[in-house]
């Protein structure tokens, strides 16, 4: 397992001498003040990887091992002019990357929105803060803030009923706080979405429903793919996060059926998952143990978290949980994980030893006044490292005895 770390590069509040601290060896990074839809120069990424080499010590030498992420705009994903153009610059920017050596490409396909929570720091009964997602002020958010038209329809009458009383008794800082949490954009991105843009946003996904998501997100992959295999690149599309509709926006990968029809689709090794466990945990009806067992061979990324459900439903309000608590069974997932990498040893793979991130994190200690990108704490972040670290070691050392 190779231990990576999210760096959203010099503005980053946890900077690159406190990644090495943590002995985390791979950076996970981006060129966030890039938009969407544009090449990525090889000056741009040498530059990127030049302030990553320059914090190398003889201790530890970090390196940029993921691309997170090669953002795919919303042309493409809704298949307007000039999605042709923004898929040439795509593949322009794999082919930059790929001849400096960077090589595993994480990358989503959601509409608008990336994650999404309503709360970016919800007071914990530890003392910590975690992000949060609250299904009823998602609700009023979308029916009475935004008034998305027909918004209404796509949630239980008794849910709207619930939001509309609640919403009701919203201040105005409440109303512009939800907001901002909502539509805040892709942390560390250049590219933050306003309200209004949102809005306009929408208006582009009119008549887009699942299928024909899907059918762009196949024209996206007949460009990419092929080019992805002939440079040895690993791409690893993300699942949604939450796995649901959201805004009566189609999500298409959210569930064991989603991810066969994308390794289907391509039938190739650079055809991938990033392997979400938070995103994917959030939903009760994904076996995430037994997903790694059947999909592991096309997993080639993995963020490891956890969430804690409040219903056993879809949708539902949830909130991201310490590493090893929650409701996804985080020890079996390494089992899982563990199994996989020593069959592609077996095999002779080369990327045998899979990149893992420890993702979001609570705010613990002096993350409280760090004000880092909301979820990507230091210490929060380094304790669950910590604790996965632990599970690796103790399950490695149990298998090898056993053998």
């Amino acid at each position: 397992m190779i231990e990576t770390w999210r760096w959203f590069g010099p503005t980053d509040k946890v900077t690159l001498n406190d990644i090495r601290q943590t002995g985390a060896s791979g950076i996970v990074t981006s060129l966030y003040h890039l938009e969407p839809g544009i090449v990525w120069k090889k000056e741009e990424i040498s530059s990127r990887l030049v302030e990553i080499a320059e914090s190398k010590s003889h201790l530890t030498n970090l390196s940029w091992q993921v691309v997170e992420s090669l953002p795919v705009s919303e042309v493409i994903k809704t298949g307007a002019h000039p999605r042709d153009e923004h898929i040439k610059a795509w593949i322009e920017s794999m082919e930059n990357l790929s001849e400096l050596g960077i090589n595993v490409i994480c990358y989503n396909f959601m509409p608008i929105l990336d994650w999404t929570r309503t709360e970016l720091a919800a007071p914990m009964p530890s003392g910590a803060t975690a992000m949060y997602f609250d299904l009823l002020d998602f609700i009023a958010f979308d029916c009475f803030i935004l008034e998305r038209m027909d918004a209404q329809n796509d949630y239980e009458k008794q849910l709207v009923d619930k939001a509309k009383h609640r919403f009701e008794g919203f201040s105005k800082e409440k109303k512009l706080i939800l907001s901002k949490n909502i539509t805040a954009g892709l942390p560390g991105a250049g590219e933050t979405l306003t309200f209004q843009e949102v809005k306009r946003r929408l208006d582009g996904y009119s008549g887009i429903d699942a299928d024909k998501l899907r059918e762009n997100f196949k024209y996206f992959l007949d460009a990419v793919v092929p080019t992805a295999e002939k440079l040895g690149v690993r791409l690893c599309c993300h699942p949604d996060d939450p796995p649901w509709p959201l805004l009566g926006l189609p999500r298409i990968m959210s569930t064991e059926e989603d991810y066969n029809w994308l390794v289907n689709v391509h039938p190739s090794k650079a055809n991938g998952i990033t392997f979400c466990t938070g995103s994917l945990g959030t939903s009760f009806e994904n076996d995430l143990p037994g997903m790694v067992s059947r999909l592991g061979k096309h997993i080639h990324f993995f963020h490891l978290r956890n969430v804690t459900r409040e219903q056993e439903s879809i949708p539902t309000s949830f909130y991201e949980d310490e590493h090893l608590s929650g409701n996804s069974d985080m020890i079996e997932i390494i089992s899982a994980i563990i199994r996989e990498e020593n069959r592609r040893k077996a095999e002779g793979r080369e990327d045998w030893s899979i990149p893992m991130r420890p993702d979001h994190g609570q705010n613990i200690l002096d993350d409280h006044g760090r004000n880092a990108m909301p979820g990507y704490p230091a210490i929060g972040r380094l304790k669950g490292l910590a604790e996965l670290r632990g599970v690796f070691k103790a399950l490695e050392h149990k298998m090898c005895t056993e053998e």
